[in-house]
């Protein structure tokens, strides 16, 4: 067997792509899954770094002694 995805392939998926949705719904796909792809691997690395930048910076707390 050949390749799993030729060049060939490709452009029958983008045409099909195109008869299905239309091409002014693609670029919106094209940008969803991005994000989509782009918050999967952030979330297998951990927290992003702009979800760090964003977190407040707080003061730990010190108890208060009863009297």
């Amino acid at each position: 067997m050949g390749e799993l995805l030729t060049p060939t392939h490709l452009i029958v998926v983008l045409v099909v792509a195109l008869l299905i949705f239309g091409p002014r719904k693609l670029p919106e796909l094209g940008k969803g899954l991005g994000e989509g792809l782009r918050g999967f691997k952030d979330g297998i690395k951990g927290v992003p770094d702009a979800a760090k930048q964003d977190a407040p910076v707080t003061k730990p707390e010190i108890p208060s002694e009863v009297k």
